[in-house]
């Protein structure tokens, strides 16, 4: 288990803090400037308010589904909350390896009393995931590298004439399946259809193919910028927050392409068969972590919108350098001309065949 450098610090003051009984919460991230997000919007905050709990961290999220069902079937379950999409919330919802949550008990309500629920509204999918941030998955692309005509389609990225150089692509089916497809013709309101056949399948990674030998498949957020930094690829796919945390905070001659940026909501489950005393300390760190405030104050470290509707009006600057966060949201009107939406139940259903079938295209 790879636990995060980030929190050191703030592990040291808890245990600075002479706290004789101390529990350890192994909360599951993403690593990289979100993790740091959530550190700054409320993991120190809450364990400022409660010297007794220990956040650690774990970089896995990648890999939560395959994970929690090895500790599921070994018996040995060593993860406390989870960060996950919402297509992998309702594939362990569906296993019964993540609990149920009562919305509107056991989360905050908004500050005028609106219950939890309707604050949430449409980002919440299933009964065991807590919404956390919209974001999304698009491109970045180096300024300097592209010429005098940047990229301004997502199918600028099968165009190896115009835009010679590597391309960055997550190692996964997601994403780069519809992309694939949308540039080979297909509208966006068929992408599913087409993808639910055999056919259709064979056809997006065709499309892949014109472009295989020239991707780097990234595993880590953290990678595509790097590999932009570095000038090891011309453009790649990674997170908004990411790119944005390139950009403003690391000044790199990176701008982003929003052409078809796949919307998507990211939150958490809470893994079923915890110990009563430890879920008691999860669910009362949940609920904090949830509230408007925090989910607020989360958007003041990275391009992330809040899930709930009740945070947005409280979205501001960002914290240190003085920013408008606004026109860097994936929700903002200038940035969201053209998404794609994923369509979650039919990823739920598709994804182990899909996943198998791309390793096995990546082998080949």
């Amino acid at each position: 288990m790879r636990i995060s450098s980030i929190l050191l610090a703030s592990t040291a003051l808890t245990v600075a803090a002479g706290a004789a009984s101390a529990i350890d919460l192994t909360v599951v991230s993403w690593g990289g400037a979100y993790q740091n997000s959530q550190l700054k919007a409320y993991a120190e905050p809450y364990m400022a308010m409660h010297p007794d709990v220990n956040i650690i961290w774990d970089e896995s999220s990648a890999e939560a589904v395959a994970k929690l069902r090895a500790m599921n079937e070994a018996g040995n379950l060593t993860w406390d909350l989870v960060d996950v999409t919402v297509s992998d919330s309702i594939r362990l919802c569906d296993e019964g390896l993540a609990r149920e949550i009562d919305f509107d008990n056991e989360l905050a309500p908004a500050p005028d009393g609106t219950p939890a629920s309707e604050d949430f509204g449409a980002t919440l999918n299933n009964e065991c995931f807590v919404p956390q941030i919209v974001y999304s998955t698009t491109i970045g692309y180096r300024t300097d590298m592209v010429g005098d005509t940047p990229p301004s389609s997502i199918c600028d990225l099968f165009d190896l004439e115009k835009y010679p150089g590597k391309r960055a692509l997550q190692k996964r089916p997601i994403d780069n399946l519809e992309w694939a497809l949308y540039c080979d013709g297909v509208a966006k309101e068929d992408i599913y259809d087409v993808l639910s056949t055999d056919e259709g399948v064979e056809r997006a990674l065709k499309k892949l193919d014109t472009i295989k030998d020239q991707v780097v498949w990234w595993t880590a957020g953290a990678e595509t910028p790097q590999l932009l930094a570095d000038g090891e690829v011309v453009m790649g796919s990674t997170f908004n927050g990411r790119l944005f945390s390139a950009i403003v905070e690391q000044k790199q001659p990176i701008a982003i392409l929003w052409d078809m940026q796949s919307f998507d909501i990211d939150g958490w489950i809470v893994p079923a068969g915890l110990d009563p005393e430890k879920e008691a300390v999860v669910m009362d760190f949940l609920r904090f972590a949830t509230d408007t405030q925090r989910l607020a104050d989360q958007a003041k470290y990275i391009a992330y919108g809040p899930a709930r509707k009740s945070s947005a009006p409280l979205v501001g600057k960002h914290a240190e350098l003085g920013i408008d966060m606004a026109p860097w949201m994936p929700t903002d009107p200038a940035n969201a001309y053209n998404p794609h939406y994923y369509d979650y139940t039919w990823w739920a259903d598709h994804r182990d065949d899909l996943d198998a079938r791309f390793q096995s295209w990546l082998a080949q």
